[in-house]
């Protein structure tokens, strides 16, 4: 007992110096240089942004986008998550629902902007389909359509999961009770979900708000804070002090939302057991529904076919003659190359130590007799990595590590990737530990096993499952995304989001989608592999 004490405080003091130096310090910093300025410590920063009228017109554009797109993602995820879960839809086409709309999460933002612009612009391949320009590209419609490709996979996984947990025996019992289908409708699904559609609305606000790739491709002179902090951190004259006093600004929206989040949640409900019941016929709606959500996601694969279309035509769309000439020299040349081995190896580092950080918290959280206030760090760390934006953990890392050995190497790249992504593979883990036998430890004691022996030969075997879906997770993310890392990069250490970020300014865009492609198809082999190893684990179980 004495031993398992000791291990399960060196991983404790492990975790929190991770946070302490690579989440709480740097914002510490940053909180510091933003009260910085030419007149020493004070709030002269804040008080020339509040009086910038440009700054308000870009934090009043963000405010009004997000809140736009929230509604409408939250309305088409829940739209989804019926239809895959109250409707007599064919189970292919359901599972060809699910499968379609996650497919933008494997792509980075900033490549949806390029591809809305090839789709809906002049020339675009929707435009010649309508045979007209459906709506102008730049600036808030562009920003719009970007930020809800974005945030449709989140909320509809997020809501499709709380559907699981909704006892369909209520449905039928209400029909019996002669209620009509409003009174129904708003008892046995909407009520139950409020919460969940509370959280799917504040996540879909906080990745709009923050996200800096689609405003970089399509925001035009629409500006939104996102574009204004990194103009005011690269621009000709960088301003750290004022850099840093906007991105304090955008944390407050982001702690907003999680308060939001943590309040809706006394709205969601508990059954005692759930009743598997088949949905009840209705032709009506199933095919409403099916027709619904088959244009959502056929949509969304239109939007994003033109990339795989582009890079391999002689010149589009002027000339359509297929050459892959273009892909094997772009894919093949050195430069390239190396940029995708960074990229493909900073995804790797981050997913792998990720996932032992990750899993290691949630043990100390769930699977120790900790102090409560041990458990109750872990799940402030968690909470604080939700709640910061990538751009602003980005920007305090550069200047904290400015003049530290860490500037410009993979390793700082790595750390923040681990941090910025923790919660969710955190609660992965969580949910998973939480769920097994609370004696298996304490039977491993009586039959002489150390702690760490049962972890190793009892909680991870039947945790492999989780363990796989959180290296996935770190791993698709890391290869995505751009706000992170976008101040952390340099010449050697380029990613292939940042290499995509650089051929925007030239215009290139056949090569931003031959770098897209790469991206894609690495996504789709690790998310591939990861649901054949999960089903080969759930064979042998």
């Amino acid at each position: 007992m004495h031993r398992k004490k000791i291990e399960t405080k060196v991983i404790f003091i492990m975790i929190g110096l991770l946070f302490v130096t690579f989440l709480f310090t740097p914002l510490l910093i940053l909180l510091m240089n933003s009260l910085k300025s030419e007149n020493g410590i004070g709030f002269s920063n804040y008080y020339f942004i509040i009086n910038n009228k440009e700054f308000l017109i870009a934090i009043g554009h963000s405010i009004k986008v997000s809140v736009i797109t929230s509604i409408i993602t939250t309305s088409l995820a829940f739209t989804l998550a019926y239809g895959v879960n109250c409707t007599k839809i064919f189970s292919p086409i359901k599972n060809m629902i699910k499968i379609g709309i996650s497919v933008p999460m494997l792509l980075p933002t900033i490549t949806y902007g390029f591809a809305i612009i090839y789709s809906f612009g002049k020339q675009g391949l929707l435009t010649k389909l309508f045979g007209r320009e459906l709506f102008q590209i730049y600036g808030f419609n562009g920003l719009l359509v970007g930020y809800v490709i974005y945030t449709l996979p989140s909320a509809f996984l997020l809501i499709n999961n709380s559907f699981e947990y909704i006892d369909k025996k209520f449905i039928i019992v209400s029909k019996l009770m002669g209620d009509n289908f409003f009174r129904s409708f708003i008892n046995t699904i909407f009520r139950p979900l409020i919460g969940t559609l509370g959280g799917a609305f504040v996540l879909s606000f906080i990745l709009s708000f923050t996200d800096f790739g689609i405003p970089a491709s399509v925001g035009g002179t629409y500006s939104v804070i996102s574009t204004q902090l990194y103009e005011v951190m690269l621009g000709s004259i960088p301003n750290f002090n004022g850099g840093a006093a906007i991105a304090i600004l955008m944390l407050i929206p982001a702690v907003f939302g999680v308060l939001l989040l943590n309040y809706l949640e006394k709205f969601n409900f508990n059954y005692d057991k759930f009743t598997k019941i088949e949905s009840i016929k209705n032709k009506f709606r199933d095919i409403s529904f099916f027709i619904v959500s088959i244009t959502i996601v056929v949509g969304i694969m239109l939007i994003f076919l033109v990339m795989f279309i582009a890079p391999f035509v002689k010149n589009y769309p002027y000339d359509m003659s297929f050459t892959s000439k273009l892909f094997k020299d772009t894919a093949l040349s050195s430069d390239i190359l190396d940029v995708y081995q960074n990229s493909f190896l900073v995804a790797i580092a981050s997913a792998i130590i990720g996932t032992i950080t990750c899993y290691s918290a949630a043990i100390i959280s769930v699977r120790c007799n900790m102090n409560k206030n041990v458990k109750l760090t872990m799940d402030i760390f968690s909470m604080i990595t939700n709640t910061v934006p990538g751009m602003v953990l980005g920007l305090s890392y550069l200047m904290l590590f400015n003049k530290s050995d860490l500037k410009g190497t993979f390793a700082i790249i790595i750390i923040c990737n681990i941090v910025h992504f923790f919660t969710t593979p955190y609660l992965m883990a969580k949910n998973s530990l939480s769920k097994m036998n609370p004696m298996w430890e304490t039977t491993g004691e009586l039959m002489g096993d150390s702690w760490v022996k049962t972890i190793i030969r009892v909680i991870i075997p039947n945790s492999k499952v989780t363990i796989v879906e959180m290296f996935g997770y770190y791993f698709i993310n890391s290869m995505v995304t751009i706000s992170a890392i976008i101040f952390l990069v340099t010449a050697r250490t380029s990613l292939l989001t940042s290499k995509i970020n650089e051929l925007q300014h030239f215009q290139d865009f056949n090569k931003v989608f031959v770098l897209s492609i790469l991206i894609f198809i690495t996504n789709l082999f690790i998310k591939l592999g990861c649901t054949l190893v999960n089903k080969k684990i759930a064979i042998q179980k």
